[in-house]
């Protein structure tokens, strides 16, 4: 007895283990967004340039410090003949011997400071700042195109589960209608080709659920994904996320995204940065000026010891040939400047005509809402009419289906309007630049 309780117990627990692990997880959009943009692998990436162009900039303005060296060398000497060139006068004429020498040892400590360098080390910093910048606005880009796919797959998501929603009623009642259908055929009410029709629409209806089933499967798959879920997750798009959702910061024109788009403030910012390399390229039409200071100690064994030995000075260095090759440094430094500056151009117009068709698309999905709206009163009362009608014997089967038919379809058309509203909405704000800054600021 005891045996069979234990088995009870694990069957139960095994049903309910895998209740739960096929039950739908509901997660909000603003959730979704916040979450790929944690675990995605190309913000990854991108935070990961940053901090390369960061540490690039740190090491561009080290050179702006002072460089110390410090050396010591150590010789053994073979045999070394020592000559005195520099001998007293007052030194006696008896020869000695010549000092034993086989080892010299050298010490030095020299310092450098840069003065002036053509302006050089100042551009180069100037240079390095305005990449990682650059790179910093690239990074905040990518969030954005992270965020406006999460938002296609969940409305995408939205609209194919609403769609199996609505086909399983409709399969329901078609799967009904078959079953009167065969009871009247029988009775002799009805032809045969009118239950075909009727089986034909159940299969029509079968079909398109399958389609939509695959649909919600390869969605769930991609989002789960990007959100680095476990495969088994199975996300469900509340329907309330599309009640009550406040759309703040609309925009009317292609103004607010010239000024905030992300990539377009990168390309600035790289357009800065070849100005600026224009200058470092003119800059070696200009010598280079330092600051040197050092400190030697010698010692050559049994001959000199030479201790504090200071030296200071200045370090002056110029390339002529520079006054002739330099100049087409130069004008490729230029060139380079021009192309940021024509692609930042290009930029500009395809931004112009991104912002342009997604205020259409966002005021086209507003009025398809309202369309939709009066057509799906206006099929249930035309299904009711044709139904009534059929049932009187005034129509026949061909326009009771067909009246189905359109009355399904009116119910989806509407309710993918609620996830195109929103959709649009948030696709406008991508083009504007205003994407993710409106989502975190937003109370859904």
């Amino acid at each position: 007895m005891k045996i069979n309780r234990n088995i009870v117990a694990i069957i139960c627990f095994l049903i309910t283990s895998m209740f739960f692990a096929q039950e739908k997880t509901s997660l909000k959009l603003k959730e979704a967004i916040n979450l790929a943009i944690e675990k995605s692998n190309e913000v990854a990436l991108a935070n990961t340039k940053v901090t390369t162009k960061q540490l690039e900039l740190q090491s561009v303005k080290n050179n702006l410090y002072p460089s110390l060296k410090a050396s010591g060398q150590y010789y053994r000497l073979t045999n070394a003949t020592i000559d005195q060139k520099n001998k007293s006068a007052t030194t006696s004429t008896t020869p000695t011997a010549a000092p034993k020498v086989n080892e010299l040892m050298l010490a030095q400590l020299n310092a450098s400071v840069p003065l002036f360098s053509g302006f050089k080390l100042k551009n180069n910093v100037k240079i390095a700042n305005d990449l990682y910048q650059s790179q910093n606005a690239l990074a905040e880009n990518t969030k954005e195109e992270i965020a406006i796919r999460i938002v296609d797959l969940y409305a995408a998501l939205y609209k194919a589960q609403k769609a199996i929603e609505l086909l399983n009623e409709n399969l329901k009642k078609s799967n009904q209608r078959v079953t009167d259908f065969k009871a009247l055929e029988e009775n002799g009410i009805i032809a045969r080709n009118d239950l075909l029709k009727a089986q034909l629409q159940v299969a029509k209806v079968q079909l398109s659920l399958d389609e939509a089933n695959k649909n919600v499967n390869i969605i769930n798959y991609q989002l789960i994904t990007l959100l680095k879920l476990p495969e088994e997750t199975q996300l469900f798009v509340d329907e309330s996320e599309f009640k009550n959702f406040e759309m703040i910061n609309i925009p009317k024109d292609e103004s607010t995204a010239i000024s905030t788009r992300k990539d377009l403030e990168s390309l600035r910012f790289q357009e800065k940065a070849s100005e600026n390399n224009i200058k470092l390229a003119k800059g070696s039409y200009y010598p280079s000026l330092n600051f040197i200071a050092g400190c030697t100690a010698l010692n050559l064994q049994n001959v000199v010891t030479v201790k504090n030995a200071i030296n200071f000075g200045l370090g002056v260095s110029y390339d002529f040939s520079s006054i002739f090759k330099n100049n087409t440094e130069v004008k490729i430094a230029k060139n380079k400047a021009l192309e940021i500056k024509q692609n930042e151009d290009l930029l500009v117009d395809k931004i112009k005509i991104e912002v342009k068709n997604a205020v259409e698309d966002y005021n086209l999905a507003l009025k398809q809402n309202l369309v939709y709206t009066q057509a799906v009163e206006q099929s249930s009362e035309n299904y009711r009419i044709v139904k009534d009608k059929y049932d009187n014997g005034l129509s026949d089967t061909n326009d009771l289906l067909d009246a189905d038919v359109e009355d399904l379809n009116a119910k989806i058309n509407q309710s993918y309007t609620k996830a195109n509203i929103i959709e649009k909405y948030y696709q406008l704000l991508n083009v504007s630049g205003q994407l993710t800054q409106t989502i975190n600021a937003s109370k859904n």
